[in-house]
């Protein structure tokens, strides 16, 4: 073969480059520098664009003590969605890929995939909480809004939890499951970010180490219905609809967490081990039974999929 046509073979389409610039070495490759370069890239994106909306939210709030209000809540969920996907869409186009296969397509936006796991959640808490009812640790009381009322906060939280579900599924297990886990392995990856899953609600107020420990359980168990289903649409569902069902339906604590605007003056009472406590049923005993009963739900119903390095395709 002749140097021209050597040359021509050399910069076929689609062929990887002779000698690769620096943007194809670190967003386009999988090498452990380029991953942990991507990786510090969209947490620094995510934390720059709260940052900047914060900084811009003190011309507009009156002056004192900030308050924890539902609003606020609202609010802070609402911005962290849209960090954590503008983050991510910024680095789908330094990385020449769809947004979608970091895990939420938006072509199966609130679908089957998404009721189907709202409806599991809402199963897994109400049966949490019959379980530790039939053992004396729960009593749902008298209802503690009435009409419209009632339907404002049913609607409040529902679209509230959702929004919980989306920024904490698509930061843990979004853009850095998909980003970490093509450099160390979908299962490595999934552990880690678990683990930081369950390190991060220490921080909420009430939250223990049994609670932590079951929000781990948690995360590995929602990594492995994106495994099993290929996107994260069924998490995000299941996810809202147990912190509603907590916060809301059963009236009880949500990862040390006491919300207004509850459905019922329920109470928890006995031991720690059975109730959770201050944490409340994510915490108890039963908790870590029902989530291994959804790893093998989850694990009939879904076959497995087919993967690339360790990543489900969207």
């Amino acid at each position: 073969m002749s140097d021209s046509q050597n040359l021509s073979a050399a910069n076929l389409p689609g062929q990887p480059a002779a000698n690769p610039g620096l943007r194809e070495r670190l967003f386009l490759r999988d090498s452990w520098i380029a991953v942990t370069v991507r990786f510090i890239s969209y947490v620094a994106l995510m934390a720059g664009i709260v940052f900047g909306i914060g900084r811009l939210a003190r011309f507009f709030r009156p002056p004192g003590p900030a308050v924890i209000t539902p609003t606020r809540l609202f609010i802070q969920e609402a911005v962290g969605v849209f960090a954590v996907l503008l983050a991510a869409l910024v680095m789908s186009l330094l990385e020449r890929r769809s947004a979608g296969a970091y895990g939420l397509p938006a072509r199966s936006a609130f679908g089957k995939l998404f009721w189907q796991g709202f409806l599991v959640g809402l199963v897994e808490v109400s049966a949490l909480i019959a379980l530790i009812a039939a053992c004396g640790g729960y009593s749902f009381g008298a209802l503690a809004v009435h009409g419209m009322e009632l339907a404002r906060w049913a609607v409040f939280w529902t679209v509230l939890f959702v929004l919980v579900g989306l920024f904490e599924e698509f930061l843990f297990r979004g853009y850095t499951q998909y980003t970490l886990g093509a450099g160390i392995g979908f299962w490595p990856a999934a552990i880690v970010l678990s683990v930081l899953f369950g390190a991060v609600h220490l921080a909420n107020p009430g939250e223990g180490w049994v609670g932590a420990l079951s929000v781990v359980e948690v995360g590995v168990f929602l990594a492995f219905t994106l495994w099993r289903t290929g996107n994260l649409w069924f998490a995000v569902g299941l996810h809202a609809s147990f912190d509603l069902g907590e916060t809301f339906l059963y009236s009880v604590p949500n990862s040390g967490f006491v919300a207004e605007g509850h459905l019922s003056n329920a109470a928890l009472h006995g031991p720690r081990w059975l109730t959770g406590g201050t944490v409340g049923p994510e915490g108890s005993v039963f908790s870590f039974l029902t989530i291994a009963v959804l790893f093998y739900a989850v694990h009939k119903l879904y076959p497995v999929k087919k993967h690339s390095a360790g990543v489900p395709q969207p």
